[in-house]
């Protein structure tokens, strides 16, 4: 019985460490798998690590420009703290003063244009300063540096080109002529022999000039300092009609106190774009000027901003243009590209 007992203490013993060895070996595995586990995690930390470095270098890269690296209009902007506008007085409904300051479809595209100005200098409080230009001294105020850019009515022609550069165009439209209803007159060979006016430094002048020496019509042509000076001499009967551009005469006849005494006639004398005008040999500024037009355009938000503009009151007197969106400018916003009509 002893014997016995001792075997089965012995046995017992036996199987105690058996045991024991059986829980050693578990553990050992345990501890391996977690070691295995914790291991992966570091390696995937390490990896996610990576990563978010990877993805921080690329948007420290994106993000704005070392003023060292700055040139042209940008360096410019930056060292002076201040982008300077160029803007129109009653380029309606463009740009033009509505009695508080400059409003317009192409003044909230110089604005869009300010605002990635500011963020690719990474100067928010950017300072913007507008400075009111004429059709005659806009392009020697930018060729001095009085002003940065300019988004008015101004178009984009071959020849302006060989002086100033041009963004995207954002508007496309016909040269005819605004005179009163009861005048008779209802295209250009009616004008032979009368009083016309037009604004200087523009292309309607030119081609305007040009079709009374072709055509022998003996226009006597003035050329007002603006828009505005234009379109008073039609009203104060000094000239039987103003030529100009489709929009600008529209814009007149909507905003007069008789918009019906007025009517826009004629067969196009051309087809034309306006743009954005700034100076020349200035790729990185027409990269950002671009990409905001583009942007605007192929997104859709062209064509709303035209529609606030130019299909629904605006300020001061609330009155709507009434001039909807024409195929070719739909197909403009389909399509942004900088090249002249001419």
């Amino acid at each position: 019985m002893k014997v016995a007992a001792r075997r089965g203490a012995s046995a017992g013993t036996m199987t105690t460490g058996t045991a024991r060895g059986t829980r050693h070996a578990h553990c050992t595995r345990a501890v391996a798998a977690a070691c295995a586990m914790h291991a992966a995690r570091f390696a995937c930390r390490t990896r996610c690590a990576l990563v978010a470095l990877a993805v921080f270098g690329a948007v420290s890269f994106a993000g704005p420009a070392r003023a060292d690296e700055l040139t042209g209009t940008l360096k410019k902007i930056h060292d002076d703290g201040v982008v300077v506008l160029g803007v129109r007085e009653a380029s309606i409904p463009f740009s033009y003063f509505d009695g508080k300051g400059t409003v317009g479809y192409s003044q909230i595209i110089a604005l869009q244009i300010v605002g990635e100005i500011k963020k690719s200098l990474g100067m928010p409080q950017l300072k913007v300063h507008e400075i009111t230009v004429t059709s005659s001294n806009r392009t020697p105020m930018l060729l001095n540096n009085q002003i940065d850019l300019e988004c008015g009515s101004t178009t984009h022609t071959v020849e302006r080109e060989n002086v100033a550069a041009f963004s995207n165009s954002f508007f496309q439209y016909a040269v005819r002529m605004i005179t009163r209803k009861s005048s008779g007159i209802t295209d250009f060979p009616d004008l032979a022999g009368k009083p016309v006016v037009t604004t200087a430094g523009t292309s309607d002048e030119r081609l305007l000039r040009r079709l009374n020496t072709d055509k022998h019509l003996n226009m006597r042509i003035t050329s007002a300092r603006d828009h505005l000076e234009a379109f008073t001499a039609l009203k104060d009967d000094r000239a039987v009609a103003f030529v100009m551009d489709e929009p600008i005469v529209y814009g007149f006849k909507a905003t007069d106190p008789h918009p019906d005494d007025f009517v826009v006639t004629g067969t196009p004398l051309g087809y034309e774009v306006y743009a954005c005008m700034f100076r020349k040999g200035d790729e990185p500024f027409r990269d950002l000027v671009n990409g905001v037009i583009a942007r605007g355009q192929t997104s859709g938000d062209a064509e709303r901003l035209y529609e606030r503009w130019f299909t629904q009151p605006i300020p001061p007197h609330g009155i709507n243009l009434n001039f909807p969106l024409s195929e070719q400018n739909r197909a403009l916003f389909a399509h942004p590209n900088d090249r002249a009509l001419d």
